[in-house]
């Protein structure tokens, strides 16, 4: 596909993720089926090799065959799509961009290097560095909580000054005052927000969400997002649902049990029940047994009707 412009990378977008065998092989036939069944329910567009796509735990070679069966089902499906290139080491990022350029995604995803906090300077450096190898397709940076430096909206205004290529950013919200700040600091950038948080974002000048909610019922998540230019004030009242459920069911095995955010994802989907990926992650980071998944799944139709209407 062509490169998109900040302006046009917008609404819900679906998080591919890695169907793992017990071998901890990755299971290429259940993938290519959730592709199939993501492009199914029309999103804005599909990304692969997030948090949540396990990009940290995969060779090179499992890099290029993921990112390659993407972008070739979502070329025929006419499906935007992006490619995350992110890995802890900056050459081994350098080179996933290049090769990822190779297959024209809407955009590339990224982070910032992993062991040593980067210094302003560094990260310009940095991303120019990526933009380059990017040959023209921009790049989205995601700069989670847990990043080693969490950027503040003024950084993200250097940034944009000083790198060219960068079209968008995938980041924790904040109050209606950090809202504020990015729209001050970076307004040609487009900034994605928490899934569950989207409405929210919405109202205060968001343009997506790279989507939790999206892991939990994708053609959902998308309803819910038409629902926003619409009425907003009930994409609110969904919000809310929304993030009662989350807080009641799905933080918890984050703040008390200790899994990541990665088995939390492959739960929602699981609870959801619209794919076979299962709850298996990679070792070493443990899973959220299926049963939970299955205990959770009337909660969630009960307490979030609208997405599974």
């Amino acid at each position: 596909m062509r490169p998109l412009k900040a302006q046009e990378i917008r609404g819900s977008w679906a998080t591919l993720l890695l169907p793992i065998n017990e071998d901890q092989g990755i299971d290429g036939a259940r993938l290519g089926a959730e592709i199939d069944t993501l492009i199914g329910t029309a999103p804005d567009g599909i990304y692969s090799n997030g948090t949540a796509g396990e990009f940290y735990t995969q060779t090179e070679d499992e890099f290029d065959r993921v990112s390659a069966m993407l972008a070739e089902r979502c070329e025929a499906a006419h499906v935007a799509f992006q490619i995350g290139a992110s890995h802890t080491s900056p050459q081994t990022t350098l080179a996933r961009v290049r090769r990822a350029a190779a297959l024209h995604p809407g955009a590339i995803q990224v982070i910032l290097s992993d062991w040593f906090p980067l210094t302003d300077a560094e990260a310009v450096d940095y991303l120019r560095g990526l933009s380059d190898a990017a040959a023209g397709i921009g790049l989205v940076l995601y700069n989670p909580p847990h990043a080693k430096r969490v950027l503040a909206p003024p950084v993200f205004e250097k940034l944009c000054r000083d790198v060219p290529g960068l079209v968008g950013v995938k980041v924790a919200d904040g109050p209606a005052s950090w809202y504020a700040q990015m729209r001050r600091h970076a307004p040609g950038l487009s900034v994605f927000v928490p899934g569950h948080h989207l409405a929210t974002g919405f109202v205060n000048g968001a343009a997506g969400a790279y989507s939790n909610v999206a892991c939990l019922q994708p053609t959902g998540a998308r309803r819910w997002w038409q629902l926003m230019q619409k009425d907003v004030v009930e994409a609110l009242r969904i919000e809310r649902e929304i993030t009662s459920f989350f807080a009641l069911h799905i933080l918890p095995f984050i703040t008390q049990e200790g899994y990541c955010n990665a088995a939390c994802d492959k739960l929602l989907a699981a609870i959801g029940g619209w794919s076979t990926v299962g709850t298996r992650l990679r070792w070493p980071y443990r899973s959220i047994p299926l049963e939970e998944a299955e205990r959770l799944r009337p909660l969630a139709r009960a307490a979030i009707p609208e997405l599974f209407a």
